[in-house]
């Protein structure tokens, strides 16, 4: 029979082990509420701020694309 490693351990190691895992089950939910956007500082109903971005920058996006694909269609008709 194989003995289980908690038979191994001193009642103190056992406190000690238990403390840990309350620590982490604390942890663990206060970054849920972390992540999960439950935040007290946050209005409630409020809805997030769009980016705006400017045309300049738009311009330069699609400028950008428009020579990706002029690239991928050259290629294309070379072969």
């Amino acid at each position: 029979m194989q003995s289980s490693p908690l038979a191994d351990i001193s009642l103190q190691q056992l406190k000690q082990a238990v403390a840990i895992r309350e620590k982490i089950e604390t942890l663990e939910k206060e970054l849920s509420r972390i992540i999960g956007g439950q935040t007290s500082t946050a209005k409630a109903g409020a809805s997030p701020r769009k980016r705006k971005m400017s045309a300049a920058a738009r311009a330069k996006i699609s400028a950008a694309a428009k020579a990706r694909w002029a690239k991928v269609r050259a290629k294309k008709a070379k072969k």
